[in-house]
């Protein structure tokens, strides 16, 4: 175990807090120090990190990744980074990007010039599988070349970008995750399988784009942290791991899946015109980090979405406000 002060952007959201309150609990490293830095935006809140807040190694500032003199102070306070903040929803992107590059993009860049500035040693710049684009067949290697398709996924190739110009120009310490889609407690209800869960327990309907043959890999927030935590503690500097769960379904198999966990038939699937430039594939090859860092997955698919849904199901009183609150203009 080595001790750590860890600056974590983005802690409070969904990705971000399971990763928090999985380095500072019972089987965290407790050498390690974290300081959350999160603007409590619509999909962030304080309670995420409730299980956590008295343990005496958590500090939490309320603030944003593009406020440099913030961003420059608290760099200088830590010795690595974890930047999990990022607007990410591709729906709303689709909408209007405005935020999305301006978190995304000069957020990073803001970030990195700070972590520069001030020595900061590991930096780990948390993406997604969605900058390589689509794929028909096989899987994405980390050296593919990316090929975003929606302005989401273009905001964050671009930080990769960025971060991965500072390791090679700089010698920053850059180490970069690319995931495929999260699944598992605290996820806002905007996201495909809390949508569909919420909705479900309420006894509404749930929408289905297009033909539903949008296909997916699925992987539990459990499996994903870990995998950055062994990114952060044994990855190599300027490289990007790829971290997959090893579920590959169609939108509409999950839909099925869902239907059954929740106890409803098929009547409840409204059908809807597809989204704007919709990808058809994701699908990442594990193999690097598989060999270089040991990862694998661990959650069985079945019983982490029923473990999901049953979380759901008993924390009405989390996620029913959030479903009522209006969404915000674009």
């Amino acid at each position: 175990m080595t001790a750590a002060r860890i600056l974590v952007t983005g802690g409070a959201g969904f990705i971000g807090s399971h990763y928090v309150r999985t380095l500072l609990g019972p089987q965290g490293d407790p050498a390690v120090r974290i300081t959350v830095l999160d603007k409590l935006t619509y999909a962030g809140s304080l309670s995420h990190l409730a299980p956590v807040r008295d343990c005496g190694r958590l500090s939490f500032v309320r603030g944003s990744i593009n406020d440099a003199t913030l961003v420059d102070a608290l760099a200088a306070e830590h010795d690595q980074v974890v930047h999990f903040a990022a607007e990410s929803h591709v729906d709303r992107s689709i909408e209007s990007s405005t935020d999305f590059v301006q978190t995304n993009v000069a957020g990073t860049h803001t970030l990195l010039d700070a972590a520069l500035r001030h020595g900061v040693g590991t930096f780990v710049h948390v993406s997604t599988d969605e900058v390589y684009g689509s794929i028909d067949t096989g899987s994405w290697p980390e050296t593919d070349p990316i090929s975003p398709n929606s302005p989401y996924s273009a905001t964050k190739a671009s930080s990769d970008l960025l971060a991965l110009a500072h390791h090679r120009t700089h010698g920053l310490d850059i180490r970069v995750t690319r995931c495929s889609n999260n699944y598992g407690p605290y996820q806002f209800p905007e996201k495909l399988v809390p949508l569909f869960i919420t909705a479900l327990l309420d006894g509404g309907t749930v929408p289905l784009y297009g033909d539903g043959g949008n296909v997916r890999d699925w992987l539990h927030v459990d499996d994903h942290v870990r995998g950055i935590e062994l990114v952060r503690t044994r990855g190599r500097a300027g490289e990007v791991y790829n971290i997959g769960g090893g579920t590959e379904l169609s939108n509409r198999e999950l839909t099925g899946l869902l239907l059954e966990a929740c106890g409803a038939g098929w009547d409840s699937v409204r059908h809807v015109t597809d989204r704007k430039g919709h990808d058809r594939r994701y699908s990442v090859d594990c193999t690097k980090i598989t060999e270089e860092l040991g990862y694998r997955p661990l959650t069985d698919f079945v019983a982490g979405l029923a473990g999901t849904v049953a979380w759901y199901r008993d924390n009405r009183a989390w996620w029913e406000p959030l479903r009522r609150r209006p969404a915000p203009a674009a």
